[in-house]
C-alpha cells in the first residue's frame, strides 16, 4: 500500500480497496444561467449538454476543455458508464472527492441525494438505481454563487476577474470521481491516533450499518517484515472504537526507529478486516503514522521534543487547472519541491488540500497546516456552513500524521469585526474549542495573523521589508511586540494572556519583482532582481532565524499565484533561485532552538 504507484493512486488513500475504479475523463456538459435545469428534467435528458468537459478539472480551466472563467452560478454535468459485475451480497457506491459548492446527483433520473461543501467528499449507494442491462447514467447538478459571502469561498474572487490576492473561480467537479465495490456491510471509515506515552493506536471507524450479530475485526499493524501488532475484537455497533497495544514502543531507547517525523517519514501498514457471519468479509488497506505533536514552554514539540518548523504558504494553485492538481503526479511533485528548497513543512492556504497531497506529505515527510476555505460576510448561515465543512474535514483528514496543527479561519475572515462584535469572538472561541473536541491531539489556531481570542499557537503575519524591522519586534521587545503591536492595523491578541504559548510568524516575506508597466500585479514588496531576491530572502530569514523566541515560520509564498507575483518558483513551479541556495539560507540553526535541545535520534537519522 505505501509504495503507491503516482499514477493510480486511490483518492482516499487511507482507506482502500482493490475493487476501484476511475469515472474522470470526458463527461457532458452545460451551463444553466437561467436556473431552469430542474424544471426541465435535465436529469433524465440528453439535449441540454451540448459541450464536453474533462472531469476533475473545473469548467474555468485550461486542462477542462471549456475555459470559460466568467461567472456562471449552476453547471450540469452527464456520464454513462457500464457498471461492473456486481456480486451477491455486494453494493456499488458512488464517490465524489470534492464538488463546489452544492451539489444534486442522479442515476439513470433517479434523485439520489445532495451534498453542500466546496472542499469535502460524499458518496451513494447506486446499486438499487442501476439498470439491468446497458449503460448507466450519472447527472450532476452543481451550484456555486460568487456573490453570497456567507459561501466558503477561500482565494476564489467575487469580482468577474481576479484582482489583489484572489484568483479565478473553481466550480463544480475539482476533484475525482470514482466507484468501488463492497460488501454490503463494509467499513465506512477508519480513524487512527497514536498514543506515544502508552505504547498504543486508538482506532476509530464506522460500519455501513448496524450489524445485526456481531462481527469481528481484524487489524494488523506492520513496518516492513515487522508485525507491530495483531489484534481481533468484537463490535455489535455501527461505529467502533479500540485500542491497540504496540509494545515496540515501549523500549524508549528503540522507538525512534518507528516515529513520524519529516526526517525519518515512517509509516506504518495497517490491513483491516471485517468478517460476519453469512455476509462477505471485508477487507482494506490503510496507514498511519506513530508520532504525537503538542506545544510546551513556548515551544511546539514533535514526539514530545522541541521542533523547528521552516514552512512555506502554499496556494495548492495550478495555471491550467486552477484549484484541482493537475494528477498525482504533480502533487507528489510539489510535495518532492518543497522539500528540496529545505522547508520541513507547508500551510496550504484557504484550502482543504487533495487526501493524495497529504499522501505524499505522510509518505515523504512534510508538516501540515490543516487549513480551509473561509467565507466573507458573518451570519448565522456562515456560521453553519462553515462548521459543518469544517467537520467534515476534521472527519476526512484528522489520521494523516503529517498534519501537525488546525487553523479553521485565517486574519478575521468572515469574523471581519471579531474584535468588537461579541457575536463573532464566540465564534472563533467555540470553533477552537469544538475542534479541539474532536481531535485533542494537535495545536489549534482559532484565528491566524492577528485578532486572536483563543489559540494553542499564537501565529503572526508581518510583511515588514526589512530584516531589521522584523528583529526589532521579534527579538527583545517580542512580548511588547504581542501586547501593543498592530500587524495589518489589527490587535493581535483579544485575550490576556501572553504566557508560554509558542509564537510564530505564519506569514512573512512576500517579496515579489518590480512589476512591469501594464503587468496585473499584486505583491508586498520588491526587489530588482533574483539576485535581490536572493540577498532579501536572506536578509529576512536570518532575522527570524535569530529571534530567541519566535518557535517557527511560514514564508509567503511557495509559487506565483496569477497576479500574485510573490513565489520562490514560478507559477509554472520554475525556481527563480537555485534550491541549493534557498535550502542554505532556510536550514542555518534557529536560536530558539539551540544545537543542545535538537532531538538526537532525528538527527542522526
Amino acid at each position: 500500500m505505501i509504495a503507491a504507484d503516482p499514477d493510480r493512486l486511490c483518492p482516499r488513500p487511507q482507506l482502500v480497496r482493490s475493487e476501484w475504479f476511475d469515472l474522470d475523463g470526458a463527461w457532458g456538459f452545460a451551463f444553466d444561467d437561467d436556473d431552469r435545469g430542474l424544471a426541465d428534467h435535465w436529469f433524465t435528458a440528453t439535449e441540454p449538454f451540448d459541450r464536453t468537459i474533462t472531469v476533475p478539472y473545473p469548467p474555468e480551466s485550461e486542462l477542462s476543455g471549456v475555459h470559460a472563467t466568467e461567472p456562471h452560478t449552476v453547471v450540469w454535468y452527464r456520464r454513462e458508464f457500464d457498471a461492473p459485475p456486481i456480486p451477491d451480497g455486494h453494493r456499488l457506491v458512488l464517490h465524489f472527492a470534492a464538488v463546489d459548492y452544492a451539489a444534486s446527483v442522479w442515476i439513470n433520473g433517479i434523485h439520489l441525494g445532495s451534498h453542500e461543501g466546496g472542499q469535502t467528499p460524499f458518496s451513494f449507494d447506486i446499486t438499487a438505481a442501476l439498470r439491468p442491462h446497458g449503460p448507466q447514467v450519472i447527472v450532476l447538478r452543481a451550484e456555486d454563487r460568487p456573490d453570497e459571502g456567507t459561501q466558503p469561498r477561500g482565494k476564489q474572487d467575487w469580482h468577474p476577474e481576479p484582482h489583489d490576492i484572489w484568483y479565478h473561480r473553481t466550480t463544480g467537479i475539482w476533484q475525482p470521481v470514482w466507484a468501488e465495490v463492497v460488501p454490503a456491510l463494509h467499513l465506512r471509515e477508519l480513524h487512527w491516533t497514536p498514543e506515544l506515552t502508552r505504547a498504543s493506536v486508538s482506532c476509530e471507524g464506522e460500519l455501513s450499518a448496524t450489524p445485526g450479530e456481531a462481527v469481528t475485526i481484524r487489524v494488523v499493524l506492520r513496518h516492513g517484515d515487522e508485525i507491530l501488532a495483531e489484534q481481533s475484537v468484537r463490535v455489535d455497533r455501527r461505529r467502533f472504537r479500540f485500542d491497540i497495544a504496540v509494545p515496540a514502543l515501549r523500549h524508549g531507547q528503540d522507538r525512534s526507529r518507528l516515529l513520524w517525523s519529516p526526517e525519518n517519514p515512517v509509516l506504518v501498514d495497517a490491513s483491516v478486516e471485517l468478517h460476519a457471519a453469512e455476509v462477505p468479509s471485508d477487507t482494506v488497506s490503510s496507514y498511519l503514522g506513530l508520532r504525537e505533536v503538542g506545544v510546551a514552554d513556548g515551544r511546539f514539540l514533535l514526539n514530545h521534543l522541541p521542533y523547528y518548523p521552516r514552512m512555506v504558504l502554499e496556494q495548492g494553485y495550478w495555471p491550467q487547472s486552477h484549484l484541482a492538481a493537475p494528477d498525482s503526479v504533480a502533487l507528489r511533485r510539489e510535495v518532492e519541491l518543497i522539500k528540496e528548497l529545505g522547508f520541513t513543512g507547508v500551510r496550504v492556504h484557504q484550502k482543504a488540500e487533495d487526501p493524495r497531497f497529504l499522501f505524499w506529505c505522510d509518505k515523504l515527510g512534510l508538516l501540515v497546516w490543516g487549513e480551509t476555505a473561509n467565507a466573507y460576510e458573518f451570519a448565522p448561515e456562515a456560521v453553519e456552513r462553515l462548521t459543518r465543512e469544517w467537520l467534515e474535514i476534521l472527519r476526512r483528514d484528522r489520521s494523516h500524521p503529517c498534519i501537525v496543527t488546525w487553523v479553521p479561519i485565517n486574519e478575521s475572515w468572515g469574523v471581519p469585526d471579531v474584535a468588537t462584535a461579541p457575536g463573532q469572538t464566540h465564534f472563533v472561541r467555540s470553533i477552537y474549542h469544538l475542534t479541539k473536541s474532536i481531535d485533542p491531539s494537535r495545536p489549534v489556531i482559532g484565528n491566524d495573523g492577528w485578532e486572536i481570542p483563543e489559540a494553542d499557537i499564537i501565529g503572526v503575519h508581518d510583511y515588514a521589508p526589512t530584516g531589521e524591522a522584523l528583529s526589532t519586534r521579534y527579538g527583545a521587545e517580542l512580548r511588547r511586540a504581542l501586547s501593543d503591536g498592530r500587524p495589518g492595523g489589527r490587535r493581535l491578541l483579544l485575550d490576556d494572556t501572553t504566557t508560554d504559548r509558542p509564537v510564530m510568524l505564519t506569514e512573512f516575506g512576500g517579496l515579489s519583482h518590480v512589476p512591469a508597466e501594464d503587468e496585473k500585479w499584486f505583491g508586498y514588496s520588491t526587489v530588482t532582481d533574483d539576485e535581490e531576491l536572493a540577498a532579501r530572502l536572506d536578509q529576512l530569514v536570518t532575522a527570524v532565524l535569530s529571534s530567541p523566541d519566535l518557535a517557527g515560520f511560514c514564508y509567503t509564498q511557495l509559487t506565483d499565484t496569477e497576479q500574485e507575483r510573490n513565489g520562490l518558483l514560478t507559477a509554472g513551479r520554475v525556481p527563480k533561485i537555485d534550491p541549493a541556495r534557498v535550502r542554505a539560507i532556510l536550514t542555518r540553526p534557529a536560536a530558539a532552538v539551540p544545537p543542545e535541545e535538537l532531538n538526537p535520534y532525528r538527527e542522526r537519522s
